[in-house]
């Protein structure tokens, strides 16, 4: 046991502390043809399910001081080096954009006999939604001549492991809901190659790899291309070990709540049925690894869950379990009787809750252990926020997590039910991490997906990567928000120039969807989503498929606004002009036909049978309504029991629409749905209000990012972040302060109420000035420290 726990120790220092995608690459590889080959296993159906094992056997007559690969795998791979798991992939894209990972092996390797040994998998039909797909395949490439000693070709060795087999293939249906992150994994020990990916292993009884139709291939370059290959272009994922701290829960055994320490072996009798209830006690991503020793013939049921249910399909307070029971994905393990067999799943899990239900049979079985591997995107939290009100740090802290189990190679809507990135869900996520952490690689990778995966009538699709096809109009303007973000946030104009062509096919599809009688938007096909709850089962509001949606005109009339700018900035004004004229138009004919002035209110259509917050959010922040008229709609909008309120998704838009008013400080009154959440029990922030169908989403996070751009009121003023607004709304707090990360250094913001004044110490970064507003005045601030007092 103690050899097990050195090999953790030793290797969560590896993915801790070595790993990152920052390593050279051969400019020779990126031109072209690689002298490797993309292999498989002969004699297998090439696009079925499957899990192999590839090793090739080398002699050094030295250790080096770098030995540098490039690797992937479709679906994915986990390389091994001398037994020790070096890097997992590749990074998810689509067969046009298919990342390889480079890392330096050195350190691995040693004089003498060495062995790179891999875990390649299909999923098959059974494959994640967000997994695209080839066929089963492999792929390394040494970078220089030293390195080509290991190319993958028909020297390597393969074997399929029948060990493996696909459970858990019917969430969607057993749990009623839209469930789409691939199978759990069923694990049979005694067809387990045990030690395979070490030196002293036999695989004398191997076969020769299979090598596929083309070599692998560049971006640019290549015809009849299987996969196209990119660098990634992202850091490697983190894994941390994270331990299990209760047993909430122990059915058909007494004494087995130490086992989780890792000191502490479970011995459980023959002929045992036993159920272990365990809680993390907050929702998290992670591999779980269960280590067991005997037990020949036992089975061992690993279900995950972010909550427990109780009879009638509630989940009610977190933190309860009383009269509940767990419903899940899962996992199986069948030990053969050896010692210390180790289970991974192939892909991570999410869950605060692992219940392990298990069956002996005439063997004594041993827990050994069972903890996770913490894993995600390694975002680094580089900004703060404190105030006078203590219990804001609860909201700050459970929307983090919420961010970090929301980020992996891509973002994620839910890392439980879908791990999809979408547009709509992504805005949110990437202005969020943006402040917090200043990392912005997996927001320009969002950006190239969703470029990457246009339709051929311009729109990107709704999520991406996806293997099914998806298409959301309104999430498709969310893009060009992006962008537009990005482009405020960020200066990298050649990377935003582009996206231009693109944005102007999206505007381009809702130009030629008009009403030219009515001059709003007319029928448009696909799904029109808008928000949960407020209109149809979809969330489709009124006119979006019939014609004449207000809404959806003036998500087009905003985002316009955004798109003048844009172009107006490369020196498109023709373009600019265009898209100024379209937003002043839509804004002017959708308040002609669907603005209810006895209400003063934004009807969904110039029916106006049905009103919705979102409608009058949006004709604020289109500008189709202004000043007083704006402020008295939102007045209207946010007090008016009678129409469609919006949830955790739109919410973010509600606050942008209060801010426009010049209300920000009513935003500290409007966290009760978050309160809310609190006090449920929740530890990571849910998809919408009660019932939800998953504890974790991502765009539930908002206060995240506007305790900075709204209550310390942080927003760049300037393309680039090149100048800043602070425009603080503090509301009925007293003081607050915050920090957060800028290109150019730090922002750090001081504030303390003065009477019904204020005295603020603003301190910018280098090069950046900006101007302080409140109370109707504005002070202009300069690089370093600037002392305020209104």
């Amino acid at each position: 046991m103690r050899s097990v726990l050195f090999f953790i120790s030793f290797y969560q220092f590896l993915v801790q502390g070595i790993f990152a995608q920052t390593t050279p690459i051969n400019p020779q590889l990126m031109k072209g043809y690689w002298p490797s080959s993309w292999i498989s296993c002969p004699d297998i159906s090439q696009r079925d399910y499957g899990v192999y094992h590839f090793r090739k056997s080398f002699d050094l007559k030295e250790k080096p001081d770098k030995f540098i690969v490039h690797v992937t795998a479709d679906n994915r791979y986990r390389l091994f080096v001398n037994g020790v798991a070096v890097v997992s992939g590749p990074a998810r894209g689509d067969l046009a954009n298919w990342y390889f990972e480079t890392v330096d092996i050195g350190p691995y390797l040693q004089r003498g006999n060495n062995i790179v040994a891999t875990l390649v998998w299909n999923m098959g039909e059974y494959a994640a939604v967000a997994q695209v797909s080839n066929q089963t395949g492999f792929v390394l490439q040494g970078d220089g001549p030293a390195e080509q000693v290991i190319n993958s070709d028909t020297s390597w060795k393969v074997m399929q492991n029948n060990a493996y087999s696909p459970v858990s293939t019917d969430n969607t249906e057993r749990l009623g809901a839209y469930m789409v992150v691939g199978p759990g994994d069923q694990v049979d020990a005694s067809q387990f190659p045990w030690n395979w990916e070490k030196p002293e292993f036999d695989d004398a009884q191997w076969q020769y790899a299979r090598k596929l139709v083309n070599n692998p291939v560049t971006h640019g370059y290549g015809t009849d291309n299987l996969w196209t290959l990119k660098p990634r272009n992202i850091p490697f994922m983190q894994e941390v070990m994270q331990r299990i701290p209760t047993v909430r829960r122990v059915r058909g055994l007494q004494g087995a709540a130490k086992f989780i320490d890792g000191r502490t072996p479970l011995r459980i009798p023959p002929h045992q049925k036993v159920s272990i209830l365990l809680d993390q006690s907050f929702n998290t991503v992670a591999y779980p690894e269960l280590i067991v020793s005997q037990g020949k013939g036992a089975r061992i049921k690993m279900t995950y869950a972010e909550s427990l249910y109780d009879a009638t399909g509630n989940k009610g307070n977190r933190n309860e379990i009383d009269g509940k029971e767990i419903k899940g994905n899962y996992d199986v393990f069948l030990p053969d009787g050896g010692s210390l067999r180790s289970f991974r799943p192939l892909w991570f899990k999410t869950y605060r809750y692992v219940q392990l239900d298990i069956e002996t049979l005439d063997e004594t079985l041993v827990l050994n252990d069972l903890y996770g591997m913490k894993t995600g995107y390694p975002f680094e939290l580089k900004a703060s926020f404190t105030s006078n009100d203590p219990n804001l740090t609860k909201i700050w802290d459970v929307g983090w997590r919420t961010q970090l189990i929301c980020a992996g190679e891509t973002y994620f809507d839910t890392p439980y039910y879908e791990q999809l990135q979408y547009e709509g869900d992504t805005r949110i996520q990437a202005l969020i991490t943006l402040y917090m952490s200043g990392d912005d690689r997996l927001m320009r990778k969002a950006l190239l997906d969703f470029y990457n995966s246009k339709t051929p009538e311009g729109l990107p699709q709704g999520r991406y990567p996806s293997n099914r096809l998806q298409v959301i109009p309104t999430f498709s303007l969310f893009w060009v928000s992006m962008v537009y973000d990005y482009w405020m946030h960020r200066q990298d104009d050649e990377f935003v120039k582009q996206f231009l062509p693109s944005v102007q096919q999206v505007l381009a599809w809702y130009v030629s969807n008009m009403d030219k009688e009515k001059g709003m938007l007319g029928p448009m096909k696909w799904w029109n989503f808008v928000d949960w709850d407020a209109f149809d089962l979809w969330g489709v509001p009124e006119g979006a498929e019939d014609g004449n949606s207000a809404i959806i005109s003036l998500q087009l009339a905003y985002t316009l606004k955004q798109a003048q700018a844009l172009f107006a900035y490369f020196d498109e004004e023709t373009q600019a002009q265009k898209y100024e004229t379209l937003s002043h138009n839509l804004n002017s004919k959708t308040y002609e036909h669907a603005f209810d002035k006895d209400r003063m209110l934004m009807a969904n259509s110039p029916l106006k049978e049905t009103y919705s917050q979102h409608a009058s959010i949006l004709a604020i922040l289109s500008g189709a309504v202004q000043g007083d008229e704006a402020r008295t709609v939102f007045e209207k909008l946010t007090t008016n029991d009678s129409i469609s309120k919006v949830t955790f998704f739109y919410r973010f838009y509600l606050i942008r629409a209060m801010k426009e008013v010049g209300l920000a400080d009513r935003y500290y009154a409007q966290l009760d749905p978050w309160w809310k959440m609190l006090d449920m029990g929740l530890t990571t922030f849910a998809e919408k209000p009660e019932p939800t169908r998953t504890d974790s989403h991502a765009w539930s996070s908002s206060p995240n990012y506007d305790f900075l751009a709204t209550i310390i009121g942080i927003m760049p003023a300037s393309p680039g972040f090149k100048s800043v607004l602070i425009q603080p709304g503090l509301g009925e707090l007293k003081e607050a302060e915050g920090s957060m990360p800028h290109p150019n250094g730090t922002i750090k913001v001081k504030l303390k109420r003065n009477g019904s004044g204020i005295k603020a110490t603003v301190s910018l970064p280098d090069d950046v000035d900006g101007t302080f507003k409140f109370g109707g005045k504005e002070i202009k601030l300069q690089s370093g420290t600037n002392s305020i007092t209104i």
